[in-house]
């Protein structure tokens, strides 16, 4: 590669994560599907037909947001699951993990929150997508512990998907606490806690009989 050829990637990414990082900016008031494409531009700087050299549409934007947002839990989320079958340690580790990733990343999962239910099936999609991908790798993690032994494929999909339901809905919920509000979070984080053992007191139990 030239250097001039260098040069012009290093502009064309530069120009990209800008258009990502000015959206995300934008929607922290708004949803997606209000967001004009001549509003985005103007914030960075660049023209409408600039926009389309990176994305065929904001909803595409959208989906890119979406990858920016999950895209690199996934590989913290199957180290959590090899590295620990004490659904305690699982618990505490998996909600710090959460609360850190909010506190470090807020922007973003409001976007994701607002917009799992939101008016663009596209970025609907990615997000549900980007669950279900969780749900996988929580349910691989689940099928190697020892407690898992005797449940079905199904049971431990379900098992898997009801922690990641509550993982998310513990996510936005951080968004609602105020940083300069220790005890607010200390609280949230306790329930949340209560919240997955109760799920896991559950698990424990499920074979004791057929239900």
């Amino acid at each position: 590669m030239s250097h001039t050829s260098g040069v012009r990637q290093a502009q064309k990414r530069q120009t990209r994560q800008a258009l990502l990082d000015a959206g995300l900016r934008l929607l922290e008031q708004q949803n997606l599907s209000s967001l004009g494409l001549r509003e985005l531009t103007r914030e960075v700087g660049v023209s409408p037909a600039a926009f389309y050299r990176h994305f065929p549409d904001l909803a595409a934007l959208g989906v890119a947001l979406v990858e920016e947002a999950l895209g690199s839990l996934h590989g913290v989320v199957r180290a959590v699951m090899a590295q620990t079958s004490d659904s305690g340690d699982l618990i505490d580790r998996a909600v710090a993990i959460i609360a850190e990733y909010v506190e470090r990343h807020r922007p973003h999962i409001r976007f994701v929150a607002r917009e799992r239910y939101g008016g663009v099936r596209e970025v609907r999609a990615a997000i549900a997508a980007q669950l279900h991908r969780f749900a996988d790798e929580v349910a691989s993690g689940l099928a190697a512990q020892p407690l898992s032994a005797g449940w079905t494929p199904e049971e431990l999909r379900v098992l898997a998907e009801l922690y990641v339901d509550h993982m998310v809905s513990t996510a936005a919920a951080f968004l609602d606490v105020p940083a300069d509000d220790p005890e607010a979070r200390d609280h949230l984080v306790h329930a949340a806690r209560m919240r997955l053992r109760i799920i896991s007191l559950g698990r424990a139990h499920w074979l004791d009989e057929t239900v």
